[in-house]
């Protein structure tokens, strides 16, 4: 959910607040998550451990999502952040689009 409301400020700023209404009304079609309480441990302390590559909150929601789904597939244009950090486990996730 954190992802949506960054993807939002985005359209908003650069495409304007008829696209942005848009893309929130086509998000119905989904089922989309939100950091459950649990969670935020675990982002603050992703946050914390990539500081050097100032991860943010929104990422690190991202991986704690992926995380929580069990799922290696992350869609992000982020190489920057997603090829360096790595899951609970110590894998690195499998980003697209390649």
């Amino acid at each position: 959910m954190l992802a949506v409301t960054e993807a939002c400020y985005l359209i908003a700023t650069r495409l304007g607040p008829s696209v942005e209404a848009g893309f929130v009304a086509s998000l119905s079609q989904f089922d989309v998550r939100a950091p459950e309480p649990q969670d935020w441990k675990r982002i603050g302390e992703l946050v914390k451990q990539y500081a050097h590559l100032r991860l943010g909150t929104v990422d690190a929601s991202i991986v704690v999502l992926a995380e929580r789904l069990r799922t290696r597939l992350v869609i992000t244009l982020d190489r920057r952040h997603f090829a360096a950090v790595r899951a609970a486990d110590g894998r690195p996730f499998e980003l697209l689009p390649a």
